[in-house]
């Protein structure tokens, strides 16, 4: 049943995350290479250039491939649920509809992209993370807080990029890997890689299939229209719903001078979702990104890169076995950057993007067709002075539809004695509207303007051997958000939000011990005038915690995550009443043999029932039992 009246206490948690984020100040000597190469991780995606994790000027995060094996997750929002700054939502498990908010921002108010490729639905405005194959990636990374003055629109809250799965070692290389669960759990994948001294090219290839839960706990009358959640009639859709995914990736790479650098990749997923409603109850999904780069580097001070690239999101809608609709956008992308070295420790870039959005949607009550282009040039400074590093961006977006939109952004950090370092930084970003809030056939508004935001951050992170620590606390605050009026029965440009949150997030290596700690505040408020001014905005808890903890021990390794969220509201009312929870992962693995290694988790270990969005299960207790080969590890 619901946990709606249970008040979630999360002093236990928070209490071992903070004696766990003390230890720091203990003079102990670990083995830090672990933490240390967290912080050595080189991220992209925070600046279009590389730098390291702990030289960014943002809230980041990498998940890589090693830290992916090692858990219990089964699917991208499993593995996104619970970090700083992170809020999922999913409507019944394993494949069904997950929406991120990140930094209390709206569900539509991050971007995420494949390997540089823009992604996500052009008429929802959302990415169907549940349809990525978590087998398919090489590693995450993830930006915290406004990059619009990089990245265009949607990135208000922040950036997700994937990176997809690839060897850069010399010679074959192969891994495989096969799991068996609780509801029919069925996962199976295999890649392999060949490289040369030029180049290389690789395939992968996996399956995942359930049976699922039954998903929605609504109902409702057809004779009044009265109802919740999903609206089913009662008594029917008593069954499981169903998830298969069947997906495939390949790239190539190829250098024929040392100036020269070609890459290509593409993945498709294709897949069936059974879900419960009265007007359509099961979906054929498509998932594809394709993409491909030519990098130019005539010296050490300049380099160019053209990247070109489409994804597809198609959904065909069914009622049982009949028509009902159908869905399809696509999203053509195309970046060209430059880089130039200006000095030691300081680097320009500028560059051109163009993107162009266009969707089909086949319904026998309201079919439509859409496409629109934009077009933006960008710059960025990145300087180092002494102790003192700067970043400054500047971007203008050219949209066909709603014409043009200047962002900015502005980032100083400083460090100080003892491992202690402080940054700051101010800036702005927008979200465009829609097709569906757009062009909608009798429910669209063709004037909408881009919902605009402002938002400021202080940081303080203090490092040590084997150890890191950090906080920041922000303020981001958005106008012109897009709501529905049911009195012109169109979606308008009326409300706006006040959001402040403090992180916390810790690393600590102690001997065969690793500790990851992330905690997370937030006050997520309306301010719209009229009768919800004040109330907190929907599906945002106010606390939520994660805790990773694993230990090796010879071949064997285990690991536990504890996960805690504060009770949310499910409605802009604050009248539905979503109670918090507390979830238990555990993990055990064997290296049986050199490259085998045997692994066996729990989800839920204390069989906790509780819901993300109201009147939508949650799994209970959950096996798995995998079986994974990578002979080089």
């Amino acid at each position: 049943m619901q946990s709606r009246n249970t008040l979630l206490r999360l002093s236990p948690l928070s209490c071992t995350l903070a004696l766990a984020l003390s230890l720091p100040g203990i003079a102990f000597a670990a083995d830090a290479a672990n933490t240390a190469k967290d912080l050595d991780k080189v991220i992209v995606t925070a600046t279009r250039t590389p730098a390291t994790v702990d030289a960014a000027l943002a809230a980041v995060e990498v998940i890589d491939r090693a830290q992916i094996d090692a858990s219990s997750a089964r699917s991208l929002p499993e593995l996104l649920r619970g970090r700083a700054g992170i809020t999922l939502i999913n409507q019944g498990g394993l494949g069904k509809l997950s929406t991120l908010f990140m930094r209390g921002t709206e569900s539509d108010h991050t971007l995420f992209l494949i390997d540089g490729v823009r992604v996500g639905s052009t008429t929802s405005g959302l990415t169907s993370l549940q349809d990525i194959p978590l087998a398919q990636i090489d590693h995450i990374e993830i930006v915290r807080g406004p990059r619009s003055s990089l990245y265009g629109a949607d990135a208000i809250g922040g950036v997700i990029q994937i990176f997809t799965r690839r060897d850069s070692r010399a010679g074959t290389h192969g891994h495989a890997r096969i799991a068996i669960g609780s509801n029919h759990l069925r996962e199976a994948s295999a890649g392999v890689e060949l490289r040369g001294a030029r180049g290389g090219v690789g395939v992968a290839v996996a399956h995942q299939s359930t049976a699922g839960i039954n998903a929605c706990l609504g109902d409702y009358n057809p004779a009044t229209w009265a109802g919740a959640g999903c609206f089913i009639v009662p008594g029917t859709h008593l069954d499981r719903d169903g998830y298969r995914n069947n997906s495939a990736g390949v790239h190539a790479d190829f250098s024929p001078s040392t100036a020269w650098q070609l890459d290509a990749r593409a993945t498709r997923a294709i897949g069936h979702n059974d879900y419960d409603g009265n007007y359509v109850d099961n979906s054929d999904i498509v998932q594809q990104t394709v993409g491909g780069s030519a990098r130019w580097t005539p010296s050490q001070r300049v380099q160019l890169k053209l990247t070109l690239g489409r994804n597809t999101d198609d959904s065909v809608n069914y009622l049982g076995t009949v028509f009902s609709n159908r869905f399809v956008t696509t999203r053509d992308t195309g970046n060209l950057q430059a880089d130039f070295t200006l000095a030691q420790a300081q680097v320009l870039t500028t560059g051109f993007d163009w993107l162009r959005d266009a969707a089909a949607t086949q319904d026998p009550w309201s079919p439509f067709t859409a496409r629109r282009g934009n077009r933006a040039g960008f710059a960025q400074y990145q300087g180092t002075f002494g102790k003192q590093d700067l970043q400054l961006s500047l971007r203008h977006d050219d949209n066909d539809q709603f014409g043009g939109h200047t962002t900015g952004g502005m980032a100083w950090g400083m460090n100080l004695a003892a491992g202690w370092r402080v940054t700051a930084s101010h800036a702005t970003a927008f979200k465009a509207p829609t097709f569906n809030e757009l062009y909608y056939p009798g429910a669209s508004n063709p004037l909408l303007r881009p919902e605009d935001a402002r938002s400021s951050e202080l940081s303080l992170t203090r490092s040590g051997d084997g150890w890191q620590l950090q906080a920041n606390a922000y303020q981001t605050r958005v106008s012109d958000l897009i709501a529905w009026d049911s009195s012109q029965f169109k979606p308008v440009n009326v409300d706006s939000a006040r959001i402040r949150g403090v992180e916390l997030t810790g690393v600590l290596a102690l001997g065969d011990w690793s500790l990851r700690g992330q905690l997370s505040w937030l006050d997520a408020r309306n301010q719209s005038a009229g009768t919800n001014h004040g109330k907190q905005l929907a599906r945002r808890p106010t606390r939520s915690a994660r805790l990773d903890l694993d230990r090796d021990i010879g071949d064997w390794g285990f690991g536990i995550s504890g996960i805690a969220e504060a009770s949310r509201w499910d409605d802009v009312a604050n009248s539905l009443r979503v109670g918090g929870y507390g979830t238990l992962d555990a993990r055990a693995s064997w290296r049986l043999a050199k490259g085998w290694t045997l692994q066996a988790n729990v989800v839920n270990a204390f069989d906790k029932r509780y819901q993300t969005s109201a009147w939508y299960a949650q799994p209970g207790r959950e096996y798995t039992l995998s079986l994974r080969w990578q002979p080089d590890q």
